[in-house]
């Protein structure tokens, strides 16, 4: 089985850059997007033998989710349950027979940092949404979690040490997570391989591969034997992110 997940940075403005021949090519499973920037009505697309299903922020031109799967739920659910949360489209759940599947857009600390304390407020709810959900079945999680975990995970990391997405406070919340049980897929498969997921369309990041890895797929370590496989496509264009891969039987 194979799931993507993609931060389009813009669903209209990455079909205008060949999303659906990309969507084709990769014909996954599952194909979750994070960042779709659109409301209800924006944008008609289908694929044959997909069933999609949105999430859209109540502000327009911000955030948002979506999946397409071409396997039909047991049951959608919409954001965390908690309103200060569930105004920006940021979590669409799957509960499919054998696991529940969870695409989230992680919220962005932002420049000096002004929602940090937002952020740890999310990291400790969204945590515990996941470990609610991993008592009844074993979890697939993600998205843009808009943190790069370790060194070896962003180009710069001396110089990005209290920049967004790279502060000590996201970096152990991220940990924090691991430790409750779950397996960050690719580092776990590639432990000391050195690529990126995301590059800033300033100063020609992505031509000089200066980029970070803040795009997962995290799972519930006792389906880790089921994992067959973890990959970054960083060959695909669309995004200033790139899709991210999980191969698991489950």
């Amino acid at each position: 089985m194979k799931l993507i997940s993609w931060n389009v940075n813009g669903l209209r403005a990455c079909v205008g850059k060949g999303f659906e021949e990309i969507f084709k090519k990769l014909d996954a499973d599952f194909f979750c997007l994070q960042e779709t920037k659109m409301q209800e009505g924006q944008l008609d697309i289908s694929f044959d033998g997909y069933e999609s299903y949105w999430n859209y922020a109540d502000k327009k031109g911000y955030s948002g989710t979506a999946i397409f799967t071409k396997h039909h739920p047991v049951s959608v659910s919409y954001g965390l349950g908690i309103d200060e949360h569930d105004h920006e489209g940021r979590v669409i759940t799957l509960e499919m027979e054998k696991f529940y599947l969870i695409t989230v857009y992680t919220p962005n600390s932002q420049d000096g940092l002004r929602r940090l304390d937002y952020r740890m407020t999310w990291d400790d709810d969204f945590r515990k949404y996941l470990n609610d959900l991993d008592k009844k079945k074993p979890v697939i999680v993600c998205g843009d979690m808009n943190v790069a975990h370790e060194e070896i995970d962003l180009k710069n990391p001396k110089s990005n040490r209290r920049n967004a997405g790279f502060t000590d406070e996201e970096r152990e919340k991220f940990t924090e997570l691991l430790s409750c049980g779950y397996i960050d897929t690719f580092r776990d498969l590639h432990p000391e391989e050195i690529v990126y997921s995301w590059w800033s369309y300033r100063f020609k990041a992505r031509e000089k591969n200066a980029g970070w890895r803040i795009d997962y797929f995290l799972t519930s370590e006792r389906v880790k034997t089921a994992i067959t496989g973890a990959n970054i496509h960083t060959e695909i264009f669309g995004s200033d992110h790139c899709p991210v891969e999980l191969n698991i039987e489950i």
